[in-house]
């Protein structure tokens, strides 16, 4: 186990209790393992890879035999059932086949290898994306969490999801598995594992200057940990509060690097002039926002376009999307709620809310400069009853609250346009809260759809 952790440790930073965990669970494989094992936690935690790194160093030093297959492949359940047996299965002729069209001749195949000496085996079988289970036979879910009794091996089923295992239980009842949860990363956490790719993007900005030797030399000495830091802080301040999903972050962060890095080559600004780079990087930070989670991104030998292709793709992008009517009005006020005040909802919405007395602390409070604007700091979380409020307020006909105006909400989430910062299992009871991850550009061409003005409800542009 000792050996596995130290494998793992340095691969995957911040998670070293799961790593542990694991270890303790299914690390020694001369002991007997759990029945199963269920981890969950959002996109980007790192289950998947982690888990799936873990089972490779356990085959690799102690001879293990693994399954890895995700459940969203496997449609139906002869596939993963045959699947699950070809991973597991001794070594014999590329020829021979290993059918199983039930769960009845899956768990007998699997008892027949113990007849035949494998009980002194230990097998291992992980199921990614494991909420597809419940659409397939309602015996598959229960037999796989009680795998290990039913065929006497020394076997231990790793499930993999992003739901709480409360989501999976049903009117037979099922069997109580060790569930470890994986935390999202918080904006420490987040810096350092973005930071321990510090060597990866300096080789490959390296590489890239090898022919000029200029740019070559400055970028050797400008290009420090410290200054890779600073600009993880920056990205961060824009990007964190809208997703936290890991890998998201790493793509979009590199992205975003060189053009961090452009004015430091050209000589115009200084490593060590935070102040000059914050105000470059702004404007392309705030275009990369609005296009995160979306690869309508430009190729590597086309990074010189102009900001006109940029605006064409997020405009053929929002027009294209096939949104339902009221959806799109969802995620108009959405966008609303998360780049404007509370407190100015009644002087935004309201058609007859009294006169509001000119203060110079309300002048001055409006002549924002660019980088004050809350369009460019980026989105701030909101309730549904909020998000519900502006959403009747800008919409000019009478909508019934609905089963399936809701149902839209979750519609958005799930195409990542939205997305929980709190309460995701506590939606009903209002208090759950949200944020809006796309940008102005992209609301005001889905304005333009329906018909609506968005700047005009925007306290950044009155």
């Amino acid at each position: 186990m000792e050996k596995i952790c130290a494998a793992l440790e340095p691969q995957f930073p911040c998670r070293e209790a799961a790593i542990r965990t694991l270890g303790e669970l299914i690390g020694d494989s001369r002991e007997a393992y759990p029945l199963a094992i269920y981890l969950f936690g959002h996109s980007g935690t790192g289950k998947t890879a982690l888990t799936r790194a873990f089972l490779r160093e356990c085959c690799r030093q102690q001879a293990v035999r693994i399954a890895l297959l995700n459940a969203t492949e496997c449609y139906t359940t002869k596939i993963m059932l045959e699947n699950v047996l070809d991973s597991l299965a001794p070594r014999r002729s590329t020829e021979e086949t290993i059918r199983a069209d039930n769960m009845l001749e899956f768990v007998e195949q699997l008892r027949r290898w113990h007849d035949q000496g494998a009980k002194f085996q230990s097998f291992l079988i992980a199921v990614d994306n494991a909420e597809r289970l419940r659409d397939m036979d309602a015996n598959v879910l229960p037999v796989l969490l009680r795998l290990q009794q039913l065929t006497s091996l020394n076997l231990c089923v790793i499930l993999l999801s992003q739901l709480p295992f409360e989501k999976f239980y049903n009117k037979t009842g099922l069997t109580e598995v060790i569930s470890l949860h994986f935390a999202q990363y918080n904006k420490a956490e987040t810096q350092l594992i973005l930071s321990s790719y510090f060597f990866q993007v300096r080789g490959q900005l390296l590489k890239q200057f090898s022919k000029d030797v200029q740019r070559l030399a400055i970028c050797e000495a400008a290009l420090t940990e410290d200054f890779y830091s600073n600009y993880l802080n920056l990205f961060l301040s824009v990007f964190y509060k809208a997703c936290r999903d890991v890998p998201e972050l790493q793509l979009t962060a590199r992205k975003c690097f060189s053009i961090y890095l452009e004015p430091v080559l050209d000589g115009t600004v200084e490593p060590t002039d935070v102040s000059r780079l914050w105000r470059h990087i702004a404007g392309p930070l705030r275009s990369a926002l609005t296009q995160i989670y979306m690869r309508i991104d430009k190729p590597p030998e086309e990074q010189e376009a102009s900001a006109a292709i940029e605006d064409q793709s997020v405009r053929k992008l929002a027009q294209s999307l096939e949104l339902p009517y009221y959806a799109k009005y969802l995620l108009i006020a959405a966008f609303l709620a998360s780049h404007n005040s509370a407190n100015q909802d009644k002087r935004l919405f309201v058609k007859h809310h009294g006169k509001q007395r000119k203060r110079m602390q309300t002048v001055n409070a409006r002549s924002k400069v660019a980088e004050k604007m809350s369009t460019t700091l980026g989105p701030k979380s909101f309730s549904i009853d909020r998000l519900l409020a502006i959403f009747y307020a800008i919409l000019e006909e009478k909508v019934g609250l609905t089963c399936n105006l809701l149902s839209q909400i979750s519609t958005l989430v799930h195409l990542k346009l939205l997305s929980f910062v709190s309460g995701e299992q506590n939606i009903m009871d209002g208090s759950a809260r949200l944020q809006c991850t796309v940008g102005l550009e992209f609301v005001l061409y889905i304005g333009k759809v329906v018909g609506f003005n968005v700047r005009q409800y925007l306290c950044d542009f009155m």
